[in-house]
């Protein structure tokens, strides 16, 4: 492990004051820092705060909001509720599979991008919905998925 990372670890579970009862809050930080959770920061949060790893590991699977492979740099999120996949969700999904070249649940290569789906996103009157990191679009159809991801290419 390296010592940036180890440090990394230290200084977010001491900002918490290393209390077991923070965990899900220096999780977040954790995520918001490296785009995922990486294994070393866990181990060492566990021993900072006494909360078993396992436990750890638990709460990392259970949360949607945390991911233990590393994501890319904007996150791709497309509606899967009943309105969004009746207008057209899936083939939005497949549009943009074709455009990053790579599968939902994936990221690029570039570490630029990640794909996922959701449930509803409660926006179902712009459905079907994509999500960019924090920006909402909708409706989104095939035709506009190129100019989407260009959008997002040079950030």
């Amino acid at each position: 492990m390296s010592a940036e990372i180890l440090t990394k670890a230290k200084e977010i579970a001491k900002r918490w004051k290393n209390k077991p009862e923070n965990i899900i809050e220096m999780m977040h930080d954790v995520q918001n820092e490296f785009n995922y959770l990486p294994k070393e920061i866990l181990e060492t949060l566990s021993k900072e705060t006494t909360v078993p790893i396992a436990r750890i590991y638990n709460i990392a699977t259970f949360y949607n909001a945390f991911s233990l492979k590393p994501k890319g740099k904007h996150k791709i999120c497309v509606c899967m509720g009943t309105p969004c996949h009746a207008l057209g969700a899936p083939k939005v999904v497949s549009a943009l599979e074709r455009e990053l070249k790579i599968k939902c649940g994936e990221t690029t290569e570039d570490m630029q991008f990640s794909l996922d789906i959701s449930g509803c996103v409660g926006t179902c009157g712009l459905a079907p919905v994509v999500i960019i990191g924090d920006e909402l679009y909708g409706p989104v159809g095939i035709q506009g998925v190129p100019k989407l991801v260009n959008k997002y290419k040079n950030k």
